[in-house]
Formats: structure tokens, C-alpha cells, sequence
């Protein structure tokens, strides 16, 4: 046993959160403590980068009509997407995709601007600024759940729509609105799991063995 490992208690916390992450849609109104909310944006602050080129923004929507721009933005992009589904249209209108008007707190994550500066772990792999962005949510999901609060995030927006309203660089690129706030539950299971949308695949159908689609012996 290495002596760099966490104690029993520890690592079974970091499992826990890990497992019982959800994408909340469902918030309660009440104000997330200013200190906690500073944790949560530096664990995702920590996160890994390519080249350590932190490539992470993060803006803080407080402004109610900006809120209500961006719902508005989203709920154009719903209609599209349920259109865009063809015949499970219906099924997916009757889903709750978002919390945008309710959580406390509003977060837009996006891709710093002249990313193109950054060739360490980019050259053959540019997407990898994206990968390191998903990290840093990753990190204030997990730490968010760790503490008592539900995140969501939303990507069903259009981009352009959305740097117009931010006054954000051209060359910068929003990828996620994460809605935030205390929950009065967490789902069992991943919503989208539970209105029977998807089902969690089995991962041995997704784990080959020295070439694709080889499975693991």
C-alpha cells in the first residue's frame, strides 16, 4: 500500500460525490454563502490544463434581465432541438432541461479569447483547451456536491447569441451556463435515467483492448 493514499474515509467520499453527481434542474431560491461560492470557482480554478494555459472564463450573471435573455435563448434552442428530434419531439418538450430563472446563483463558462497562442498540447489536438475547460466544471460539480449544492449545466444556446449579450471577444467561445444552488433533493439516478430518456451503458461495451471494438479479456 502506498503512503501517498487518502484514508479509507476520504476516498470513499471522493466516490461518493463522484457517484452521486446529478445534473439538477430543480433549485431552491435560497442565497449560496459568498465564501462557498469562492471554494467552488477555485476548485474549478485548480483544475488540469493542456500546456497550463488555463484556459477557463467563468462570468457571474447578475443582472435579472440578462438571466431572462439568456432563458429566452435557451428556450429558442429547446424548440429547435425538440423539432430536430423528429419523433421524440413530444418526449422531449415534456422534460425539464434547465434552472435557469430559479437557481441563486448563474454562471457562463467559456473559452478564453486568443487561444491560438497556446500551442503546448494543441498542435495535433486544438480541442484540448475544450478538454481542459470540461475539467474545471467537472471540479466545481464534484466540489459543489461534496458540499450540499446542485449544479446544472446547459448547453443548448446559441453561441453567438450569447458572446452579443456577454460583450464577450470574438475569438472566445461559451460552451456551458451552469445554473447553481441549494437542491431539496438530489436525483436517485441521472434524471434523463429516470424519465426513462437513456440508460447508462454497460461499460464493458465501451472498454477495448489494444484496437478498437477488441474487448478487454
Amino acid at each position: 500500500m502506498t503512503h501517498h493514499r487518502y484514508s479509507e474515509a476520504e476516498i470513499s467520499a471522493v466516490y461518493r460525490a463522484i457517484y452521486e453527481r446529478r445534473d439538477m434542474r430543480h433549485f431552491l431560491t435560497d442565497p449560496v454563502d459568498p465564501e462557498l461560492l469562492n471554494r467552488l470557482l477555485q476548485a474549478a480554478h485548480h483544475a488540469p490544463s493542456v500546456g497550463f494555459m488555463q484556459p477557463w472564463r467563468f462570468i457571474r450573471i447578475s443582472s435579472l434581465t440578462l438571466r431572462h435573455e439568456l432563458h429566452t435563448l435557451v428556450e429558442q434552442e429547446r424548440i429547435l432541438t425538440a423539432q430536430a428530434l423528429n419523433e421524440r419531439e413530444q418526449e422531449f418538450m415534456r422534460l425539464k432541461v434547465e434552472g435557469i430563472l430559479e437557481a441563486p446563483v448563474l454562471l457562463v463558462a467559456a473559452l478564453c479569447d486568443q487561444r491560438e497562442q497556446h500551442v503546448f498540447g494543441r498542435r495535433t489536438l486544438p480541442e484540448m483547451d475544450l478538454a481542459s475547460l470540461a475539467c474545471a466544471i467537472q471540479n466545481i460539480w464534484l466540489a459543489a456536491r461534496a458540499e450540499g449544492l446542485g449544479l446544472g449545466w446547459v448547453s443548448m444556446f446559441d453561441p453567438e447569441a450569447v458572446k452579443y449579450r456577454l460583450n464577450m471577444p470574438q475569438d472566445s467561445h461559451p460552451v456551458a451556463i451552469l445554473c447553481l444552488g441549494h437542491v431539496e433533493a438530489f436525483y436517485t439516478k441521472p434524471m434523463l435515467e429516470e424519465q426513462n430518456w437513456a440508460e447508462r451503458q454497460n461499460l464493458g461495451d465501451l472498454l477495448f483492448e489494444n484496437t478498437w471494438n477488441t474487448p478487454c479479456r
